[in-house]
């Protein structure tokens, strides 16, 4: 197994211990709350390892407006998820993630104007499809927590989207460090009018989420340094077989089978459509609530 593969395990189960963390905070904390402590103690890895960037330069900006939209976007579909993973079952959080490449497709053919195969769009519909099967809307009740993870999955389309578009110009300090600092100002605010002072044990839990977090997005980009992006990606879909593991033995949450086809037709053809792909896409759906260097 090339060592890029590894890594990229290594990383994506580091997301879903920390989402399920998340999910383990239930109620007892506010969104917005557990928002401003994950997304800043992430930083930490960061900053322990800089290399080769000040942080004094980062406000030096090719695309600021740009630059200033990913961080709304990524700091709302924060929210979304953080909301999501806290009120449905886990599983069902990653199918709806998993919708976030239909997104990215349909804005880059009308903002980017790249040029989609048609292949693709099918693949993408028949992942659509297997969505539908987890969550059978109309079928059973639907939470909130669906709306607003679908709503969370189109924010993270948006946000991967504009990083396409600035990434080779804008500085790594710039994009990881300023959605860092807006997501930390922005939260504290909208916290405190529901603001529980943390016990040990939620600071320990907020502390372990955030490090987990950003230690994952590292191992993320070490990967991609070591082994080519078309191996990596498909590795982000063990993320499901850690939902349904979690779920079963820490949230008593036991998909039943048509769930579980669905599972496996979200996964099939998101594979298809990674691995058929020439130039091989690249693209990270938003899972967790902060990817360094996505």
């Amino acid at each position: 197994m090339p060592v890029g593969v590894l890594l990229a395990f290594l990383a994506y189960a580091s997301f879903s211990v920390a989402d399920a963390l998340i999910k383990a905070t239930g109620p007892g904390l506010s969104v917005f709350e557990i928002a401003f402590f994950t997304t800043s103690f992430s930083i930490i890895p960061a900053i322990l390892t800089k290399r080769g960037e000040r942080w004094r330069d980062i406000y030096r900006l090719h695309h600021p407006w740009l630059v200033h939209l990913r961080c709304l976007t990524a700091i709302l579909g924060t929210a979304c998820v953080m909301y999501a993973f806290t009120h449905i079952p886990f599983a069902e959080v990653y199918a709806i993630g998993f919708t976030t490449p239909l997104f990215v497709t349909v804005l880059s053919v009308l903002v980017l104007r790249e040029h989609v195969a048609l292949h693709r769009w099918v693949l993408l519909f028949i992942s659509f499809l297997g969505v539908l099967l987890v969550i059978r809307p109309g079928l059973k009740a639907l939470d909130t927590g669906h709306f607003i993870m679908m709503f969370g999955a189109v924010l993270g389309a948006i946000t991967t989207t504009v990083l396409r578009h600035i990434a080779q110009k804008e500085r790594r300090v710039s994009l990881v460090g300023l959605q860092v600092l807006y997501s930390a100002v922005v939260n504290a605010v909208l916290m405190i009018p529901s603001f529980v002072l943390p016990t040990l044990g939620q600071m320990a839990i907020l502390l372990g989420i955030g490090l987990l977090g950003g230690i994952g997005g590292l191992l993320v980009i070490q990967a991609c340094k070591q082994t080519p992006a078309n191996l990596i990606a498909p590795v982000q879909y063990s993320q499901l077989i850690w939902a349904i593991l979690f779920g079963a033995l820490f949230f008593n949450e036991y998909p039943d089978w048509i769930a579980i086809v669905g599972m496996v037709v979200v996964v099939g053809a998101g594979l298809t459509n990674v691995l058929s792909e020439r130039p091989r896409i690249r693209w990270k759906p938003r899972i967790f609530f902060f990817r360094i260097g996505q």
